[in-house]
């Protein structure tokens, strides 16, 4: 079995949302939370977490046990940043990499668990749901050196595309998760989760 590290990656600074989107009240915890719970239900082998913006609010108010915490200083410059920063915290051990993204909530440890199964042994696979390709995606250690020369916010999408006859699309159901920029999205994703807003 290959050995497969879990990334989740919340260092975003939640410049249109106005406040720590990572802190945003979500089930009954926070919105990291609940995405660091669908990590840890996935089994990965290792479970790596890169903060950045209000790194001190979510040390203090998410549970990060049983992650290994990376604190991006640069995250302002996108997440291929915190892509490059985590990769000096993955355990050399690691065969693929599946990279989340800490603002969607609405992915499920079965879709990480078909996504790692229909990779086979490509170097890219990437989440095919019914509009298009999506999170979470994942990285074989053959990638790794690209990945840590990324730049900017949409670098592993053009990595992709660099790639393309590389890249195994493996189908899931359903749309493509909401991820949440805006306090609209944010509302959205309660709705769709059947909570509502506190305030």
């Amino acid at each position: 079995m290959p050995f497969v590290t879990g990334l989740v990656l919340a260092a975003g600074g939640s410049k249109r949302l106005g406040a720590p989107k990572q802190l945003l009240p979500y089930g009954d915890g926070t919105l990291l939370d609940h995405v660091l719970n669908t990590a840890r239900a996935c089994s990965f082998d290792q479970l790596v977490c890169v903060i950045g913006g209000s790194a001190e609010g979510i040390r203090a108010h998410v549970d990060l046990r049983g992650a290994t915490v990376v604190e991006n200083e640069h995250f302002g410059e996108g997440c291929s940043s915190s892509i490059a920063a985590a990769l000096s915290a993955v355990d050399p051990r690691t065969d693929v990499l599946v990279l989340m993204l800490g603002d969607q909530p609405g992915v499920r440890p079965e879709t990480v668990k078909a996504l790692l199964a229909g990779r086979g042994e490509s170097a890219y696979a990437a989440c095919a749901y019914e509009d298009g390709r999506g999170h979470p995606l994942a990285f074989a250690r053959s990638t790794f050196a690209d990945l840590q020369a990324l730049h900017g916010d949409k670098g592993v999408w053009k990595l992709l595309d660099r790639h393309a006859g590389e890249v195994v699309d493996v189908s899931v159901p359903g749309s493509i998760p909401r991820d949440i920029d805006t306090d609209d999205d944010y509302r959205a994703v309660l709705a769709e989760a059947g909570q509502q807003a506190t305030a």
